[in-house]
């Protein structure tokens, strides 16, 4: 007892760690269609402008055929109302050929976006196309979402019982399941007030910022993390965590 009551140790918070990129960038049907082709899916590797998918043409096709006929006919009846002399049928058949215009324009920026691209350079961490080729989509519905590899940003769940030792600037370790041989330095960069139950308990979500990401490190990727908070004494950290709950448990009983 004198000894732990003397010696003192390094108090470390341990929470289940998650790797997340610190940016996501989403490529997104540009209007309603059908899927005609899937090139990627997640967890491939896509280089900014690559071509992730592609969606069916032939209704825009005909409606361009479309609105080229209209066009060609408005012409037509405004060429005859200006010989005519008709300025009230000018007027019109002017308007109609600008709504024609004004479609067909329409209808080309669409053929132009029905190859969707990655927006930057990246992992695609969500979004698989390749049992989906026919299926309708709508417009502004995410098809893919595509992840940096060269900033992360690290998510720890802590304990709400250990939330308040938490605090920006402090330092600490992770330790990924895909290599527990190598442990990684961070720095906790913002806590934020929403907490998470999980496994029948609370859980606050820290963020902090990683040092010397590993080239092989990939969103996704779970650990566990070790927030360093300072000196204490070996007997409190054995008994610590016992004490708060009697004294809980006294708060709730007592008078």
């Amino acid at each position: 007892i004198v000894f732990s009551s003397l010696v003192t140790v390094e108090y470390r918070v341990p929470a289940k760690t998650v790797i997340e990129a610190q940016t996501q960038r989403a490529a997104v049907a540009p209007f309603n269609g059908y899927i005609a082709a899937a090139r990627v899916r997640a967890g491939d590797l896509v280089r900014q402008g690559e071509i992730l998918a592609t969606l069916d043409n032939r209704d825009l096709k005909l409606e361009q055929l479309k609105w080229s006929s209209q066009k060609e006919q408005f012409v037509k009846q405004y060429n005859l109302a200006m010989a005519q002399h008709n300025a009230a049928q000018v007027k019109i058949t002017a308007a109609q050929v600008a709504q024609a215009d004004a479609e067909l324009a329409l209808i080309e920026d669409q053929l132009g976006r029905t190859d969707l691209r990655a927006p930057i350079d990246g992992l695609v961490v969500s979004g698989d196309l390749s049992q989906s080729i026919g299926a309708p989509t709508e417009r502004g519905q995410i098809l893919f979402e595509v992840a940096p590899l060269d900033a992360y940003r690290i998510i720890l769940q802590v304990d709400e019982r250990e939330a308040a030792e938490i605090a920006v600037g402090q330092r600490g370790k992770i330790v990924l399941s895909a290599s527990p041989t190598t442990p990684l330095s961070f720095t906790v960069e913002k806590m934020t007030p929403v907490s998470a139950a999980r496994e029948g308990r609370n859980y606050f979500r820290v963020e902090a910022k990683m040092e010397n990401a590993p080239a092989q490190l990939r969103p996704g990727m779970e650990g566990v993390g070790k927030i360093d908070i300072g000196q204490r004494r070996l007997i409190w950290l054995w008994t610590h965590r016992g004490m708060d709950c009697l004294r809980l448990w006294a708060w709730t009983w007592l008078p």
